[in-house]
């Protein structure tokens, strides 16, 4: 009998684990897919010519950053050098179009395309976005090749696994395995960031390769590792979804052409949202409107929160760019704002994304009006005076109180920088000193105990703050 149950319990273990391995998919090996795939993707290597200054005075060593150094470097001989650099990319079209990252090929005068079999040839730009760091390229040739297709990143699941095939320090035809690890990173590599991370190996090199899921379709492109001495785990891929609709402009019109709303824009804290009587910390708060962009023209305000865009929701505020980015200029869309504790819908017509200009700021210095120290935020504030207003390029008729310490058991400690400007509190303009004590004295004697502050940072960008108050 006993032997008739290990028998029996055996079989279930058996049928458990032959199920649960079903069940996700684990390969028994990647050779048939990395096989059918390598011939689609492709070594990059760059030229291009560095101008360089001998030292005159050999004999003479200055240490790095001495001025002498300098003053030696501009009477020395300029010399010319060629700089190389490796990268990966695939071919997406059989007549030679190929992807990688921008900085893969970006200043490049000569570039070089390696197909698997090891022939090579040369390859020029069609289109480069460095806000996406993606780039599209040309082989130089009448040939056929093999091409690879996209699939939905957005069906890529944390746990699935995914193949990394790229030229790591030069070594081409490198095949790495792994899963992936998160979704939706943001890495402070550039405005238009949802990456994907992976566990599979990527180095020096792999920048610009496919990332492939188990049906053989790039579902990413590899863009970024964490750490400066190789992996360590953690890299980083764009998702294909974002990835395409940038390709296919740059093929069409070799440039980009990003949906613009002319907002500037900051997350919803929490505190934010209990001020405003929002259910949770959710959507992204308008800091500011661009005179006479597409948001001002429909009447979008600074403070609103915008919940939805065009149908999809917004529920972080990193969300918001790149749902904007994708959506075509010109497109009159509906956009869903929690305004004054109430839903409310605006209508649209997209205009073409432009760069701002960074605010000059002057070394200007003028005496300035005597500082008053605020007790409960333990904090000094003076007026904001006219040469404030002109050296931070700010509208003429702006008043507030610019902050000129912050004690270190402050409660805007972390928050808010000394010189950044207060506006507003409680959305009430603040022009003196005793307009922002009333509005303390107001919440303090509120259950609330929580204060909304406009500011202009030091970085001359109008936020949202909110201060719990003890």
């Amino acid at each position: 009998m006993n032997r008739l149950k290990i028998i029996f319990f055996s079989l279930i273990f058996i049928f458990n684990y032959s199920t649960l391995s079903n069940s996700q998919n684990i390969p028994n090996s990647f050779a048939d897919l990395a096989e059918r795939l390598m011939p689609s993707v492709v070594n990059i290597s760059t030229t291009q010519t560095v101008v360089t200054r001998s030292n005159p005075f050999p004999n003479f060593q200055f240490p790095p950053g001495s001025p002498f150094e300098d003053m030696f470097k501009e009477f020395g001989t300029p010399q010319e050098r060629q700089s190389s650099a490796l990268g990966s990319g695939f071919i997406i079209d059989e007549k030679g179009i190929v992807v990688t990252n921008n900085h893969v090929i970006e200043g490049a005068e000569d570039i070089v395309v390696q197909v698997n079999g090891g022939k090579k040839f040369n390859a020029k730009v069609i289109g480069a976005d460095p806000l996406s760091d993606i780039a599209v390229l040309k082989i130089d040739s009448n040939e056929r090749f093999l091409t690879v297709k996209f699939g939905d990143s957005d069906n890529a699941r944390i746990g699935d696994w995914v193949i990394a095939i790229g030229n790591p320090f030069g070594l081409g035809g490198t095949v790495t395995s792994g899963i992936i690890s998160a979704r939706n990173r943001s890495i402070g590599l550039s405005r238009y960031e949802d990456y994907i991370q992976t566990d599979a190996s990527i180095n020096s090199g792999n920048s610009g390769g496919p990332l492939f899921d188990m049906n053989g379709d790039v579902i990413g492109i590899n863009t970024a590792i964490l750490g400066r001495s190789g992996n360590v785990g953690i890299g980083f891929s764009i998702p294909s979804n974002s990835a395409k609709i940038v390709i296919d402009q740059l093929i069409e019109f070799g440039e980009t052409k990003r949906g613009w709303l002319g907002v500037r824009i900051q997350d919803v804290t929490k505190e934010i949202a209990e001020v405003e009587r929002l259910d949770e910390p959710r959507g992204a708060l308008v800091a500011s409107v661009a005179p006479n962009s597409p948001s001002e023209k429909a009447g979008v305000k600074s403070g609103d929160i915008i919940l939805e865009f065009n149908g999809e929701r917004i529920g972080q505020m990193k969300e918001l760019p790149i749902i904007v980015a994708r959506t075509d200029v010109g497109k009159k869309v509906k956009v869903k704002i929690w305004r004054n504790k109430k839903e409310i819908t605006k209508t649209i017509i997209l205009g073409r994304l432009e760069t701002s200009e960074d605010f000059k700021i002057s070394k200007k210095k003028e005496e300035l009006p005597k500082e008053t120290l605020i007790e409960s935020l333990k904090i000094k504030v003076r007026k904001l005076s006219d040469q404030d207003i002109k050296s931070k390029n700010l509208p003429n008729q702006t008043s507030g109180l610019v902050i000129t310490s912050i004690e270190k058991d402050s409660p805007l400690i972390g928050s808010i920088e000394v010189n950044s400007i207060i506006l507003e509190a409680q959305k009430k303009k603040i022009r003196t000193i005793e307009d922002l004590n009333q509005a303390l004295k107001q919440v303090l004697n509120s259950n609330q105990k929580t204060i909304l502050l406009v500011i202009y940072n030091s970085q001359n960008q109008k936020r949202y703050i909110g201060i719990k108050l003890d």
